[in-house]
């Protein structure tokens, strides 16, 4: 099916522009969404007579966007979430927690369907995210997964926290404190009682 794009659609074409694309693509997405008109020749003349209106409008989105935009490039987000010894999570982080995290953090509005992401995070660590609230203006952001606030400050100061816990000399450290506590204490009672 052949449509008129009445906005600049990502990998497809810019406001203006004739494409051929699926039929249920169109059906099911452009149409419904007001992104494109069937090519019709009189729908080709209702383009030209709108034209100044929708790049009016068009403009004022992309602008409003970019503002926003502004406000979140470079920023980094804190998602808390289980996850195994070796930092595969037990589930997943999708696009609406980054956008709820985002928007927690932010202080605006950002819709789970700006998150652009191929496959879902599904391990602990430092993820860059690209967020697009508009067609033509987009940022990255980095999402910090960890198990505790103390692993993702540990992880935004560069410290890597995957792979068994018996690797990570940080644990050993504190484990090896820890008994050198206890046995310390053990002392000071068998001293008190001998």
């Amino acid at each position: 099916m052949d449509v008129i794009l009445l906005e600049r659609v990502p990998k497809l074409g810019h406001m203006g522009e004739v494409v051929k694309v699926k039929d249920g693509y169109a059906r099911n997405f452009l149409l419904p969404r007001g992104k494109a008109l069937r090519a019709s020749e009189a729908n080709k003349a209702r383009f030209e007579r709108d034209r100044a209106n929708l790049e009016a409008k068009n403009a004022a989105a992309r602008d409003h966007a970019s503002a926003e935009a502004a406000r979140l490039d470079g920023q980094t987000f804190v998602i808390i979430r289980q996850a195994g010894e070796a930092g595969q999570l037990y589930g997943s982080v999708s696009p609406r927690d980054i956008a709820d995290a985002a928007s927690a953090a932010a202080g605006m509005m950002v819709d789970r369907n700006h998150v652009q992401m191929e496959t879902p995070i599904k391990t602990i660590g430092l993820h860059k995210v690209t967020i697009a609230p508009h067609p033509e203006v987009s940022v990255t952001v980095t999402v910090n997964v960890a198990r505790s606030a103390d692993e993702a400050t540990a992880q935004a100061r560069g410290d890597v926290l995957t792979g068994p816990v018996s690797d990570r000399a940080e644990v050993r450290a504190a484990a090896q404190a820890i008994f050198e506590e206890a046995a310390a204490e053990n002392a000071a009672e068998d001293e008190a009682q001998g």
